[in-house]
């Protein structure tokens, strides 16, 4: 029997920021959440909610916080190459091509170079830049970008993909149709998706189950399953009574709070792609 790997495991988190003034901003508040692997969890919220900072927390960029996170029964300590994220910004380098731009997840790995070649010719075609491969930055439209960026996120195999808001500087077209790629990839690849975004279509249309944040501090409000089957059709009368359902949590607005945070160097900060 075959393990599948990718469960996630989130147990009362909270999270504080320190402010110049001295008194801890709450950002998340009791956070709890157990995602299985091979979901596609969508998390949605108005500005200011946390979901981001979750996000942060799920991929080890941010260590200091209240709780438990575990992946597979293990606890998050840093960045893994087993935890993919996707930035809205694709933060591609403007001097490399499309294929070294992928490349570069790759820095840390064991592969041979062949070995690298075959898996970034692999992935290079799942996201359909095959021919676009000796193509720079410059070249490419965003959402052409934002495919590399995928593609760079998914090259090392990771068990789960993290998208924070990845399509939120897209025009309306392509965000529509990246989100029909990102469903198609998520069906091949079989692996943990978890996407934090604003549009709550989106959040509808992609996820099996919607987990609804509110702010002041963030906090999960309530989870809604979708359990319509996969590929979905945007036209489904059943995806936008759930869109609607959920659109009346966000109908009072709760008043907005300025952070003052206390700056950190640039040095405490890990990255991942």
């Amino acid at each position: 029997m075959t393990y599948i790997t990718g469960a996630l495991k989130i147990q009362q988190v909270n999270k504080y920021y320190q402010q110049k003034n001295d008194q801890d901003l709450q950002v998340l508040e009791d956070i709890s959440l157990d995602i299985q692997a091979g979901e596609f969890i969508s998390i949605v919220g108005s500005s200011g909610c946390g979901k981001s900072t979750l996000l942060r927390l799920l991929a080890g960029l941010e260590q200091s916080f209240q709780g438990n996170i575990e992946v597979d029964g293990q606890v998050v300590v840093g960045t893994s190459l087993k935890r993919g994220i996707v930035f809205q910004d694709h933060r591609l380098f403007p001097w490399l091509s499309v294929r070294e731009n992928v490349r570069l997840a790759l820095e840390n790995s064991h592969l041979s170079r062949a070995e690298q070649d075959q898996t970034i010719d692999e992935h290079l075609e799942l996201v359909g830049l095959t021919a676009f491969q000796n193509a720079y930055p410059s070249q490419l439209s965003g959402g052409m970008s934002q495919r590399v960026a995928i593609a760079r996120a998914l090259v090392n195999r990771p068990d789960i993909l993290l998208l924070d808001e990845p399509f939120g500087a897209l025009d309306a077209l392509t965000r529509a149709n990246l989100q029909q790629e990102l469903q198609r990839i998520w069906q091949t690849e079989k692996i943990t998706m978890i996407i934090v975004t604003h549009d709550v279509d989106e959040a509808v249309f992609l996820g099996d189950r919607v987990v609804v944040m509110q702010p002041h501090p963030g906090r999960i409000k309530r989870i809604l399953p979708v359990t319509l089957p996969h590929p979905r059709h945007r036209e489904d009368i059943r995806l936008t009574a759930i869109r609607n359902d959920i659109l009346s949590d966000f109908s009072q607005t709760e008043p907005e709070q300025l952070l003052d945070l206390v700056a950190e160097p640039l040095g405490h900060y890990q990255f991942a792609w």
